[in-house]
């Protein structure tokens, strides 16, 4: 009894121990993952369960994100997970993202898996033309999505319609133009066959490189007032803080960088920005809501940390983080570079394969019309053979009827004829005699000739079938001779994979391999900025292209203002450079006074 009480007792205390959880769910770019969630966990412990699950170490850009009342808000690291405003009801859904965005995605994105979900996030922007992209960089920035999805272009299986399933272009794009789904395709395609050869993660870091240069890529826009109660809007990006006109999100009216920013706060739903002189003035704006302030912060606090991070040498852990991305890139173009060779080789095998079997057929060709002629000179032989003897039976009749018509004209002649009449008769019978003689030795002769002619045809033809079976042999030895020689025809005819350089190959990373590697990185920024003045030629080339199909009616305001900052000149970053010219002071007193 004793044992039963103590077994329930220590049941119970088991089962109080044991902590109660709850389910979430995490949306990525590409996937969703559901845990089971401690009611104890902060913000940090769900959050690393998601990076180590990805395999994510560049966790400093991301975040766990949801939405308060159609306001989006961040899963903050040092609060307890259920203590947020999130729904009670499992499973909770939280979207893993990028929450802020590198100045230079190349030199900043280290691994393979952070580019992929920067890449998929800033697509996905850009197709709910949450980022404005011009038509003609929208083609290109397709072409690059098509390039990592599909690999390299190959006429035979990228048929045309092979991308009507896809959607790469934003709608604002297709239907502003008087363009049909195949007409868009086809320029796709025209640039997409000029990336081959790059893999999936190059291509998809092209993408990014075209698409942070887009004035909208990177910022998160606030309603704001100033002091004077005018509605504008606030960016907050990797650069710094900018201000916006509301109706032109492309080109802001003030900058202030991060690095002229001392200090930023709220109090309910103001908020105050201290510039870094502090002779200068605070400047403060006004949100709509408190919970816009908070996030407003979290984004200033992250971007700014970020900002100075990025001016600052490099911490070990990232160091070896780029370190193993060299090797790794290393690793995967040495593996690049002996696939492209065993794919050579396979190939230069296939057309000498394919070489020796039209050759083979070829001979085969050749030997039956060989056999064939040679049936008909045999069939032709016997022919002349028969005829000739034909011919020279009817020579020897010929001249035996000769013969006889002699010895009857001779008889005739012998003959004594009594009367006159009977003479005239005999003459004319004597004449025509003689003429029939005549005409039947003429014919015995004819004969004879054509019967010698025959035999000398038989012989032609005879020689003609020794010819025939001379050439037919030699043929034979040949196609038994040929492949045999041949240092190709070891391979099997469905061609197996080839190892001939692999086993050679070694991926021992020597400090003269990773010297090798660098040259042929900067090699390749030197190539980049050679061809980005060819790109751009090529981008105002496709936009005069279409520029005769475009409906200007339905042109929005996006296309108008981008088309004039264009015909300006002016692009993200010089428009930035030329706001933070003027003074500190000058541009707080501006803002003041819009």
């Amino acid at each position: 009894m004793a044992g039963a009480i103590a077994s329930r007792m220590s049941f119970s205390s088991l089962k109080r121990k044991q902590p109660k959880t709850f389910t979430v769910r995490i949306m990525t770019m590409d996937a969703e993952m559901e845990f089971n969630c401690e009611v104890k966990w902060k913000g940090k412990d769900l959050f690393d369960l998601v990076c180590r699950t990805l395999g994510l170490r560049e966790t400093w850009f991301f975040g766990l994100q949801y939405m308060i009342k159609d306001t989006m808000a961040w899963l903050k690291m040092d609060k307890k997970v259920l203590d947020h405003d999130v729904p009670k009801e499992e499973p909770v859904t939280f979207h893993f993202l990028a929450k802020f965005y590198p100045e230079n995605a190349e030199e900043e994105l280290v691994q393979e898996i952070t580019q992929h979900l920067f890449f998929l996030q800033v697509k996905k922007q850009i197709l709910d033309e949450k980022i404005y992209c011009p038509p003609e960089a929208s083609v290109l920035l397709a072409s690059y999505a098509v390039q990592a999805k599909y690999g390299d272009y190959d006429p035979t299986v990228h048929k045309r319609g092979f991308l009507a399933q896809e959607e790469l272009l934003p709608k604002g794009v297709i239907n502003l133009y008087q363009m049909t789904p195949e007409m868009w395709e086809e320029r796709i395609t025209s640039w997409y066959g000029q990336h081959r050869g790059r893999a999936r993660d190059e291509a998809e870091m092209e993408y990014l490189k075209i698409a942070q240069d887009l004035e909208m890529y990177g910022v998160n826009y606030f309603a704001i007032r100033n002091k004077k109660g005018t509605e504008l809007l606030l960016g907050v990006d990797a650069l710094g803080l900018h201000i916006y006109d509301p109706e032109n999100k492309l080109t802001p009216k003030i900058s202030f960088p991060w690095n002229e920013i001392r200090n930023v706060s709220y109090s309910d739903k103001e908020f105050t920005i201290k510039p870094l002189d502090k002779k200068i003035d605070v400047f403060k704006f006004n949100s709509s809501k408190l919970r816009v302030n908070k996030l407003i912060l979290q984004l200033c606090i992250g971007n700014h940390d970020l900002f100075m991070r990025r001016r600052k040498a490099d911490s070990l852990e990232v160091q070896q983080m780029k370190a193993q991305a060299r090797e790794e890139k290393a690793r995967k173009q040495m593996e690049r570079q002996r696939l492209a060779r065993e794919k050579q080789m396979r190939e230069e095998a296939e057309r000498t394969r394919d070489e020796l079997e039209r050759r083979l057929l070829q001979l085969k060709e050749e030997a039956t019309m060989a056999n064939e002629a040679l049936m008909r000179s045999e069939e032709t032989a016997d022919l002349l053979a028969e005829k000739a003897q034909i011919t020279e039976e009817e020579a020897k009749l010929l001249a035996q009827k000769a013969a006889e018509a002699e010895q009857e004209m001779q008889r005739i002649k012998a003959t004594a004829i009594r009367t006159e009449d009977e003479k005239r008769l005999m003459e004319q019978k004597v004449l025509e005699a003689e003429m029939l003689a005549l005409k039947m030795a003429e014919e015995s002769e004819r004969r004879a000739k054509e019967a010698d002619q025959l035999k000398q045809d038989l012989q032609e033809a005879r020689d003609s079938e020794r010819r025939a079976k001379q050439k037919l042999l030699e043929i034979t030895s040949k196609s038994s001779y040929t492949p045999m020689n041949s240092s190709t025809t070891t391979l099997p005819a469905d061609l197996p994979t080839f190892s001939l350089i692999s086993e050679s190959l070694s991926f021992d990373f020597k400090d003269t391999d990773m010297k090798r590697l660098s040259m042929e990185i900067e090699k390749e920024k030197v190539e980049y900025m050679e061809k980005s003045k060819h790109l751009q030629e090529q981008l105002n080339e496709l936009k005069t292209e279409i520029e005769a199909l475009k409906l200007k009616e339905r042109e929005t305001a996006m296309d108008i203002l981008h088309n004039e900052n264009s015909d300006r000149g002016n692009s993200k970053l010089n428009t930035i450079k030329k706001l933070t010219l003027q003074s500190t002071k000058s541009r707080v007193a501006f803002f003041e006074e819009l």
